[in-house]
């Protein structure tokens, strides 16, 4: 019998086998092996893992499309739509990914869902300091929900940053603005720390956009704003549906309202007048 190599082992380069000296440059860049550690299920419940992991993955993805937005609201501010709308097409494709992350706790019944979750206690989404960067920097400012992280002095003062700075959709209109389109006074000055809602001056502004050429950069604009709103929004709903799915109506933790208070959010507009202008072009 042959104890050699077998005709199905591809041959390795010797460097590929040689020993790292530490660990190895994958691991020291990624940190595959701090991530790999980070999951501690608090039951036996074989559902526990895949929700914790799903969660763990989504604040991943929300770290990324923060940076993508903020790199985009600081190209905005510096007119330079080229590098603005790389970095939204980029967040595109994680609010893309992120929603694909949904998948592996979609399908979870009350009674799975209940095998674990008196152990994660007052622990709760709405609880997320990443997502909540992401949600000011949409524009859906909120003071109480700011307030809510003051007990992590250094989450609440980076937090507060946000919740303080013009939205990335402020300084699209800033950007507009400046490029000659006419977006109201009364809208560049307003308070950037309230929550963000329609103008009609605004969409007028759009109108300009979209009764123009089919291949304006502003118009380029406009569809990448439009994806990433519908994007947001799908996410918000299909949390509602997992909620609704594995809980139904009960109250949520943290003494949220649960799958009511989640609807409300779902169905608070992203980029209003994006959707409005489409009824009058």
């Amino acid at each position: 019998m042959n104890h050699g190599t077998s005709a199905l082992d591809e041959p390795v380069d010797d460097d590929l086998t040689r020993p790292f000296p530490g660990a190895s440059p994958y691991d020291t860049y990624v940190h595959a092996s701090v991530l790999n550690t980070l999951q501690h299920p608090l039951t036996e419940a074989p559902d526990e893992m895949g929700f914790l992991v799903t969660t763990q993955v989504m604040e991943l993805w929300f770290t990324l499309i923060v940076h993508e937005w903020r790199t985009a609201k600081v190209a905005f501010a510096k007119d330079d739509p080229d590098a603005a709308m790389d970095a939204l097409t980029r967040s595109r494709r994680a609010l893309t990914a992120l929603n694909g992350a949904w998948a592996p706790i979609a399908a979870l019944t009350p009674a799975q869902f209940n095998g674990f979750r008196a152990a994660f206690g007052q622990a709760s989404g709405f609880q997320s300091a990443m997502y909540r960067h992401l949600e000011f920097l949409l524009g859906d400012k909120s003071s109480g929900l700011l307030r809510a992280h003051r007990g992590d002095p250094a989450v609440h003062e980076a937090l507060g940053e946000t919740y303080r700075e013009p939205s990335l959709y402020d300084e699209v209109l800033a950007h507009l603005h400046r490029q000659g389109l006419p977006v109201p006074r009364h809208v560049l000055e307003r308070d950037v720390t309230l929550p963000y809602t329609s103008d009609p001056g605004v969409v007028d502004t759009w109108r300009h956009v979209y009764a123009g050429p089919r291949h304006h950069p502003h118009l380029a604009l406009g569809e990448v704003l439009t994806d990433i709103a519908e994007l947001v929004t799908r996410w918000r709903f299909e949390h509602v549906l997992v909620v609704r799915r594995a809980m139904g109506a009960k109250p949520g933790s943290a003494g949220s309202a649960g799958l009511a208070w989640l609807e409300r959010r779902a169905a608070r507009p992203v980029f209003p007048e994006l959707w409005e202008v489409r009824g009058d072009v």
